[in-house]
């Protein structure tokens, strides 16, 4: 499968509401962390689309969709964008349908964001924060260049536990180095 980003539309908003509460409360956080309540409403995602608004605005939020089927597959999004400093952070990435997860849409989905990143947004700095149990994710973004740069020992809380979290980043020239391998 072929994945193309198209700007996320409020066409797209009861898909992901539905895909978000599907994973129950525990899946919320792992997506939405402390940005959002749960369970996800509508609302919540109308007034976080207003900060994807304007040329400088602070995120910039994605459908992923199959280039084949035009099909929306998963979601995406650059949030803590720094224009200044050309970084941003990737945030709340989404496969969607949990029969399509552990195939590579993930890795596919975030290759098309950094492309989009280092490419038409020009930015030198890519950072993502990633549970330290949700594995796979880490071998994927290892795999596309990710560096860890820290371990946030009990950073998020869920319920009466504390998950530990990896910063990871990736640089342009790392990401450009990795292409032409």
């Amino acid at each position: 499968m072929t994945i193309v980003l198209r700007p996320f539309t409020r066409d797209d908003i009861p898909r992901l509401v539905a895909w978000v509460n599907a994973g129950g409360a525990e899946g919320f956080m792992q997506w939405a962390g402390t940005s959002f309540e749960y369970p996800l409403t509508e609302a919540q995602v109308e007034r976080h689309l207003a900060e994807a608004e304007g040329p400088q605005a602070a995120r910039r939020v994605f459908a992923a969709a199959d280039t084949a089927s035009g099909d929306v597959v998963g979601h995406v999004e650059f949030s803590h964008i720094d224009y200044a400093n050309a970084s941003a952070q990737i945030s709340r990435l989404l496969v969607g349908d949990p029969a399509a997860r552990g195939k590579g849409l993930g890795a596919e989905i975030v290759t098309r964001l950094l492309e989009y990143g280092f490419g038409e947004m020009d930015l030198h700095r890519v950072t993502i924060y990633v549970l330290d149990f949700v594995v796979a994710a880490i071998r994927t973004y290892e795999g596309l260049g990710f560096r860890t740069e820290g371990h946030l020992v009990e950073a998020r809380r869920y319920g009466d536990s504390y998950w530990n979290v990896y910063y990871m980043a990736l640089l342009k020239e790392e990401w450009e180095a990795g292409r032409q391998l």
